[in-house]
């Protein structure tokens, strides 16, 4: 699978509340385990405009919305970023965080975009241990009706091997109709 990224141009239907059927605020928040911590530093991976960046920055500290594309960190900032949140330009490979200064990071519909053992050794550099990593993403089991084309997406299996390669243990993977959700702890 190559790298890409969500067309910029296609960017106003990051905002669709439909989006929450994915993955509710309310599931993100629990399966990250900071809501309601005050000292939590949290990481949005392929943040686009901020749409899950937004739902999980009232429960912690500081939110880093990073996205490859400074792009769209331009249309998050024509919406209004939150105080607590920072925009954050650079590749899950290669973030700009000293080690473990994560508390949890998330993908909401961008684990295909950077999928890889350098991205994962990243992860697992950046978040401190005992730390989660909540991936929700388009499932290769899926039936293809949203999302990227199929050829382009993991399994839960795929997704949860390769973090454990990168020294993660699985809390939790499942399958749904056109997605997976899969959190590991560091």
């Amino acid at each position: 699978m190559g790298f890409h990224t969500y067309d910029v141009d296609r960017a106003d239907a990051l905002e669709d509340p439909d989006r929450f059927r994915r993955c509710s605020a309310e599931e993100l928040v629990a399966a990250l385990g900071v809501g309601g911590d005050a000292d939590a530093t949290v990481a949005d991976l392929g943040s686009g405009t901020g749409f899950y960046t937004d739902a999980v920055a009232p429960h912690v500290d500081t939110c880093y919305a990073v996205d490859v594309q400074a792009e769209m960190h331009e249309r998050y900032r024509e919406k209004g970023v939150p105080e607590n949140v920072e925009t954050v330009t650079a590749g899950v490979a290669d973030l700009p965080f000293a080690d473990g200064a994560v508390d949890a990071a998330f993908s909401t519909m961008t684990y295909h975009e950077y999928a890889g053992d350098d991205a994962l050794a990243e992860l697992a550099r950046v978040v401190r241990p005992g730390g989660r990593v909540v991936t929700v993403d388009w499932s290769a089991a899926g039936p293809g009706e949203d999302g990227p084309p199929t050829d382009q997406r993991f399994g839960v299996g795929d997704c949860a091997a390769a973090f454990e390669a990168a020294g993660f243990r699985v809390d939790r993977a499942e399958t749904r109709h056109e997605t997976f959700v899969c959190v590991v702890r560091r």
